[in-house]
């Protein structure tokens, strides 16, 4: 069994006010989550900052291959959205012999 984690650190466009951040970062955990049922995704940083956002994905699956796969594809779906620019993405891969 493997478990791959992807986290995306996004500069959002023209934000002004965290409720116009949450306008921009739902839609694109709702987008993730609905072309990959079988990942989990929140925003999970930079929570107080108006232009900045962390989004972390994660997936759970019986090879290394699929779990790189799906992750490198929800991270070039959220690198394409035009609303944000993707600033850095981490992926980590572990697997059940690793404590």
């Amino acid at each position: 069994m493997y478990v791959g984690s992807l986290t995306l650190d996004l500069l959002l466009g023209d934000v002004r006010s965290l409720k116009q951040k949450r306008s921009v970062v739902r839609p694109i955990v709702a987008d993730v989550r609905r072309r990959f049922p079988a990942v989990a995704a929140a925003e999970t940083g930079h929570l107080d900052l108006h232009r900045r956002a962390e989004i972390g994905i994660a997936v759970v699956s019986a090879t290394a291959g699929n779990c790189v796969e799906v992750l490198e594809a929800c991270e070039r779906l959220v690198a394409g959205r035009p609303e944000v620019e993707l600033l850095g993405a981490r992926q980590r891969l572990f697997n059940e012999e690793e404590s």
